[in-house]
């Protein structure tokens, strides 16, 4: 008598909002496209932002939603969800969270229970309304706090953690700090910008050069 498993359907999305403010949603692109320049070169390190995570094989009413998550080990590429069965039972080893005023400390309480459960290695969460950064590292098999987060350098992924009065800032092993899209796409048409002044000031002193008779070429 041949044996036939049931199919079992893993939902892409579990009905929440992907932020529920502005600067919630911001800090959560930010973040997440941070993570994603830190191993744009790197083809086996998977970066995804409020994907469904399903760690228990057979079990999809076990998941939870990480506003951003890495995992290092699992090659680039769209997925409708993240099933850790599929994927070289790899879990995520660092996810972040944002909170949001909706966000009850038994909530927050449950996410914690949840990675420390189904073996996160690093835990963020931040709180932007009263800019406060916790965080929590495995240890001896436990996720076990972090203090003081200020200064903090993540073990995976090399980047370092500061809070000025102006919120969280997060900066690459380089020291170049996780931007906006928006702050990106400002510093690149600033760059740009440079390049036209300074592609002018050449083109002005070429033209001096020429009114002396002397070949802006041959210098």
């Amino acid at each position: 008598m041949q044996v036939t498993t049931e199919e079992i359907i893993y939902p892409s999305s579990d009905g929440e909002p992907m932020a529920e403010s502005t600067i919630q949603y911001k800090l959560i692109v930010t973040i997440k496209e941070g993570c994603e320049s830190l191993f744009q070169d790197n083809p086996n390190v998977f970066v995804a932002a409020d994907l469904l995570w399903y760690p228990v094989e057979r079990r999809n009413d076990i998941s939870q939603a990480p506003d951003t998550m890495v995992i290092l080990g699992r090659p680039k590429g769209d997925r409708s969800s993240y099933i850790q069965s599929r994927e070289d039972n790899i879990a995520p080893q660092v996810v972040f969270e944002i909170r949001s005023h909706n966000d009850s400390n038994t909530k927050m309480h449950k996410k914690l229970s949840f990675y420390n459960r189904y073996g996160v290695e690093e835990y963020y969460l931040y709180d932007p309304e009263i800019n406060e950064l916790e965080g929590w590292q495995r240890i001896e098999g436990s996720l076990e706090p972090i203090e003081p987060m200020e200064g903090w350098i993540s073990p995976r992924l090399g980047v370092r953690f500061e809070l000025p009065e102006s919120g969280l800032e997060i900066y690459k092993p380089d020291g170049e700090k996780f931007l906006s899209p928006s702050e990106i796409n400002a510093e690149r048409l600033l760059e740009r910008e440079r390049a036209k002044a300074a592609s002018q000031r050449a083109e002005r002193l070429a033209a001096k050069l020429r009114e002396l008779n002397i070949d802006p070429d041959s210098i």
